[in-house]
């Protein structure tokens, strides 16, 4: 089982695939439920990251169990998704945004590393490159092929949550160069490259981050232009994994520390 999604906000179901059943997969930080289905004569993994009727805010999120229990099925290769605010202008709402950074002001509530000293031991992962370019010029070129509005190459922004940001932090982030924000893609991504998988993160903006112009923020407001890309956005996963890279020239397994599963 090579390739595992992880789905974000409105992203909950695996109807994108056939034969789906269910795996229980124990980790040292608790049990982790996986829905399993086949697409293009593989088996893949869904993950919905908030649980399947959103019941877990961002900080709550056990990262650690889930990169770990896609680690322990054989993945290599991991979709994720992810609805961000835009404080970029030319980031607006409906933007598919490919990032190829991140910016971590999260405040260390949720555990961020496997690698805590005692048995696990110390490592310090490279992170330079922390989305897998192989993946994100796939997801690119699929783009560019459905006629997606979207960017390739971003900054994104993470916070703690599950609080949205204040216009003078948003501003702030802009200075730093951010173009995106969101509350869950870090820790996940720096255990995905501790783990030594290959990462791909494809940003659906859902609306203006706070103080910027038309900026409307709330719950209701992400889901409504979620739902309006669902059907898009599950048929533009299937199209990636596809024409998903055969395999693996990027650096990503270098970077991965002495992780045993």
């Amino acid at each position: 089982m090579r390739i595992a999604i992880i789905g974000g906000s409105g992203v909950y179901d695996p109807k994108i695939l056939a034969d789906i059943g269910e795996e229980k997969v124990n980790t040292p930080y608790g049990e982790v439920i996986l829905k399993v289905g086949s697409f293009d004569g593989e088996k893949i993994a869904f993950l919905a990251r908030h649980g399947e009727n959103h019941s877990i805010p961002p900080h709550r999120i056990n990262y650690r169990a889930n990169i770990w229990a896609l680690k322990k099925i054989g993945v290599e290769m991991v979709l994720a998704t992810a609805a961000v605010g835009s404080l970029n202008p030319n980031m607006q709402p409906g933007d598919f945004v490919f990032v190829d950074q991140f910016i971590d002001f999260t405040r260390y509530v949720r555990p961020f590393t496997f690698f805590e000293g005692g048995e696990t031991g110390i490592f310090h992962v490279d992170v330079s490159e922390p989305y897998c370019p192989e993946i994100r010029k796939t997801m690119h070129e699929v783009a560019q092929e459905m006629g997606l509005r979207n960017h390739i190459g971003g900054v994104y922004v993470c916070t703690e949550g599950p609080r949205y940001e204040t216009p003078a932090e948003i501003r702030a982030f802009a200075k730093l160069g951010g173009d995106v924000v969101g509350m869950t893609n870090v820790p996940e991504v720096v255990l995905a490259h501790e783990a030594g998988l290959c990462y791909g993160l494809v940003c659906i903006v859902v609306n203006m981050a706070a103080g910027m112009p038309e900026a409307i923020l709330g719950h209701e407001e992400t889901m409504m232009v979620m739902a309006s890309v669902t059907d898009t956005l599950k048929n533009f996963l299937m199209k990636v994994v596809e024409r998903r890279p055969r395999g693996r020239r990027c650096r990503c397994p270098v970077t991965a520390g002495p992780l045993k599963v």
